[in-house]
C-alpha cells in the first residue's frame, strides 16, 4: 500500500480529506516497521503516538496476573493506539505488539493537535476514527457478557476473516475471553 492508497482508504472508511490536509499529513508521518512480536509500547510508557496499519497486524493487550489479555487487533487499514496514554496524558495499561512483521504510518498527537487547527477536517477524522474503536470495544464487551462461546467466535470471524491464519490462537482465546482449550472446542464444532 502506497501513501496515495493510504489515504484512499482512510477516506472511504472515515472521512474525506482535501489535498492540502493530506499534503500536510504526509509531512508529518513516519513509516515505520516492526519485526513480527516487536512490542512498541509498553505498559507504564507514556505514549503520545497513533498509528494506522499500513501491511500486517498489531494488537493491544494487558498483563495482568501472569496472563496475556488481547483488548483489541488491528489490521491493514486500521488505526491502533495507546488510547488512554494518547487521550489522557497517563501511562498506558496496554502493550502494543506486531503480530505478523508490519510496516505502520506513525505521527504524534502534538503535530496531528497542530494539524487540526488548520485542517478542521481532522477533527471529524478523529471522531470517526474514536467512535469507530468505541462501538467495537461495546461490541467486544457485549459479546463477553452475553454471548456464548460460540456466538464470540462466529463474530470475531466475521469481523476479522482471515484472522485464524494471521493470528496466534492464543490471543485469539484471551480476546474472546475464553481458554485455548474452550476456543479449540468451539473451533471444532464450527468445522
Amino acid at each position: 500500500m502506497n501513501l496515495s492508497e493510504i489515504f484512499k482508504s482512510i477516506q472511504i472508511k472515515y472521512t474525506s480529506l482535501s489535498d492540502n490536509c493530506i499534503k500536510d499529513l504526509l509531512n508529518e508521518l513516519k513509516i515505520i516497521s516492526f519485526a513480527k512480536n516487536e512490542i512498541f509500547v509498553k505498559e507504564g510508557q507514556f505514549s503520545k503516538k497513533a498509528y494506522f496499519v499500513i501491511a500486517g497486524s498489531a494488537r493491544a493487550y494487558y498483563y495482568k496476573n501472569d496472563k496475556d489479555i488481547t483488548d483489541w487487533f488491528a489490521f491493514e487499514g486500521d488505526f491502533i493506539c495507546p488510547i488512554v496514554s494518547f487521550f489522557s496524558n497517563k501511562p498506558s495499561p496496554h502493550y502494543l505488539q506486531a503480530i505478523e512483521d508490519s510496516t505502520l504510518a506513525e505521527i504524534s498527537k502534538e503535530k496531528f493537535d497542530e494539524l487540526t487547527k488548520t485542517h478542521l477536517e481532522l477533527q471529524r477524522l478523529i471522531n470517526a476514527i474514536v467512535t469507530e474503536t468505541m462501538l467495537k470495544q461495546q461490541k467486544r464487551i457485549s459479546s463477553i457478557l452475553f454471548y456464548s462461546a460460540e456466538e464470540k467466535y462466529r463474530q470475531l470471524l466475521q469481523e476479522y476473516p482471515n484472522i485464524l491464519n494471521r493470528t496466534p490462537l492464543k490471543h485469539i482465546a484471551s480476546h474472546l475471553g475464553m481458554t485455548l482449550e474452550t476456543l479449540s472446542r468451539v473451533r471444532k464444532i464450527q468445522i
